[in-house]
């Protein structure tokens, strides 16, 4: 036997309550019939009233609360094997964690809030595959396909920038290093979705994006950055700004967001391009649009299930109510016969 709701097994309490209230009410009814003279004599002369009858209807009442308050903890008892279905799409997020997401014109900076930006996008899937790919001047997988979001959660707090040494923003990497992780039978139900600033030179991003929309992967592009651009700031071992990055001439780097390419790359594979914003309206936009593909089935599995009982509690409160109802508090007196 369990409770499917036990937090609402809180409600004893109240019914303890409620008992001593009975208690207490028919008790000071005897005190109160005590200051007219002796109570034996008095119940001899009011042989109607019966304090055993109040205290009955009482028990039906706080027995009623009790099945009621089993019904609301939802009481279950005995067990059935059941085959649950999981249906979803792969979801792969690729995490740029090149030197320009340490720019701060998004607060704290770039990198803290496209991992703001992914726990948004966990938080808000239901039976979806996610995985993780971390790039800069090269890509890897940090977290495969899985159903675990809490192992997603761990694989995404590792990820920052210097975590791959060698430096730049090779898109097109991580785009074909995303697609390598979806399954190569399949030609939909696969999404990538890209959080960089853009700034791409080498890795022929759109010809990433071209292969992608051939094996049916649908990508959206979220810009982190603003496209005025920013300093990229040098960041000590003790995690303080000492100072900025500058070229070879001595002039302080900007890092600007490639909006341009980021639609483009979208464009190609039919997905969207959105700049994140504080209130992370974007996520709300490409989980709309992801709810909408069609789903497969990703997991099957036979889990034991609890049989609900709560009906029963119930139809023994519903009928102790209305046998309360029918019962009289007072004792039924026999005239007698006159002579």
């Amino acid at each position: 036997m369990r409770f499917a709701s036990p937090e609402n097994l809180l409600l004893l309490f109240l019914l303890l309550l409620l008992a001593v209230f009975y208690i207490w009410a028919i008790k000071r009814k005897k005190k109160l019939l005590e200051r007219f003279g002796d109570i034996l004599l008095l119940m001899k002369n009011a042989p109607q009233i019966s304090f055993a009858r109040q205290g009955g209807k009482a028990a039906l009442i706080l027995a009623a609360v009790f099945f009621l308050i089993m019904t609301l903890s939802q009481l279950q008892c005995g067990t059935h094997m059941e085959m649950m279905k999981r249906e979803g799409v792969d979801i792969i997020v690729a995490i740029d964690v090149s030197n320009s997401m340490l720019a701060e014109d998004m607060k704290p900076d770039r990198i803290a809030k496209a991992r703001q930006e992914v726990r948004g996008i966990i938080e808000r899937l239901k039976g979806d595959r996610i995985g993780l790919v971390a790039f800069a001047g090269e890509a890897f997988i940090q977290c495969p396909l899985t159903l675990d979001y809490s192992a997603a959660q761990i694989f995404l707090d590792v990820i920052d920038v210097g975590l791959i040494p060698q430096q730049g923003t090779a898109i097109g990497d991580a785009i074909r290093k995303a697609n390598s992780a979806f399954d190569k039978q399949e030609k939909k139900h696969k999404v990538l979705i890209l959080l960089t600033d853009g700034e791409d030179h080498s890795s022929d991003p759109l010809g990433a994006a071209d292969e992608a929309r051939e094996e049916g992967v649908k990508i959206y592009t979220i810009g982190i950055g603003s496209s005025a651009g920013e300093p990229i700031p040098i960041i000590n071992r003790a995690g303080e700004r000492v100072g900025y990055k500058k070229d070879k001439s001595g002039e302080v780097i900007i890092t600007k967001a490639d909006e341009m390419t980021l639609q483009k790359i979208a464009l190609t594979t039919g997905g969207k391009y959105y700049h994140a914003s504080a209130g992370e309206m974007e996520l709300d936009k490409v989980y709309d649009d992801i709810s909408k593909m069609e789903k497969k089935e990703l997991e099957g599995k036979l889990l034991m299930q609890y049989e609900d009982r709560y009906q029963y509690p119930l139809i023994a409160a519903i009928v102790l109510i209305i046998l309360e109802f029918f019962v009289s508090e007072k004792r039924k007196v026999k005239a007698q016969k006159s002579i």
